[in-house]
């Protein structure tokens, strides 16, 4: 995808990679960039950083009703989405232990904000014989992220409904993309180090910790080389093949790791 001219929108725009992505995409010659998030104010704030291709949109990606309305919304003012982000994400940072109400909000947000986003934009994209949808899936749906089930499970459920995405409608003119970052400074990560949660640890001794921004870099070369996996950490790769070549012995490494980090 060339971005030049493109109509864009980003959930979870307000911080983080959501943001560095509507940042990158302005940038790249975006004629419209829709910064959605929960939170108004900060998407509003983001906006008006960006400049006069920005607009602001307060946005639940839970409610499918508000998802209809953003995508029929933007649609009416620049007459298209060529590209659709679906970066929005929580994490719950427990086990087993964590209640049904943080399963569940795991679930509403990490796999069934996906889903309303692609039902509500995939058919004026396949009217127009075209459009690509980015999810930002996490490293976690092709690995595990310690010390998270939830977050675990539901980025397994957003990387495999991404490739059922890709396969059902590449033939028809439609791209998908499974953006699997690891480790990224932002402040889910870095109040996760100072609390000293399993997981951040785990995932700050596994590789580098890369900016927003970088991952913004990476999104864009993926997108224009229509990846369907895209991956700021190259290591992830290698860390996938293994772990498919090798479970038993994939998960014995993790063990491992978790022991050192926890003596």
């Amino acid at each position: 995808m060339n971005l030049t001219d493109r109509i864009v929108v980003v959930t979870g725009g307000a911080g983080g990679i959501g943001a560095a992505l509507s940042r990158r995409f302005a940038a790249e010659g975006a004629a419209a960039v829709v910064v959605a998030d929960l939170h108004g104010d900060s998407a509003r704030a983001v906006a008006e950083g960006i400049g006069p291709v920005a607009h602001p949109a307060a946005l639940d990606v839970t409610d499918e009703e508000q998802v209809r309305a953003l995508v029929a919304d933007t649609e009416r003012r620049y007459g298209r989405i060529d590209l659709f982000c679906a970066n929005a994400g929580v994490t719950t940072g427990g086990g087993v232990e964590v209640d049904d109400a943080g399963w569940d909000r795991a679930w509403r947000v990490n796999v069934l904000a996906h889903v309303y986003s692609a039902r509500a934009v995939l058919p004026g994209m396949l009217a127009r014989g075209g459009g690509h949808l980015l999810h930002t899936c996490s490293a976690a749906g092709v690995l595990t992220a310690v010390g998270d089930a939830a977050y675990t499970a539901t980025k397994h459920a957003s990387v495999g409904f991404a490739e059922w995405l890709a396969i059902t409608y590449r033939d028809r003119g439609i791209r998908v993309s499974a953006l699997c970052p690891q480790g990224v400074d932002t402040p889910l990560l870095a109040d996760g180090i100072v609390q000293g949660h399993l997981g951040a640890r785990v995932v700050a001794a596994s590789g580098a910790v890369l900016t927003p921004d970088q991952v913004a870099d990476a999104a864009v070369a993926g997108l224009a080389e229509e990846r369907f996996l895209i991956l700021p950490h190259p290591e992830v790769a290698d860390f996938a093949r293994r772990r498919a070549e090798d479970p038993d012995g994939w998960q014995a490494g993790m063990r491992k790791l978790i022991r050192r980090l926890t003596a």
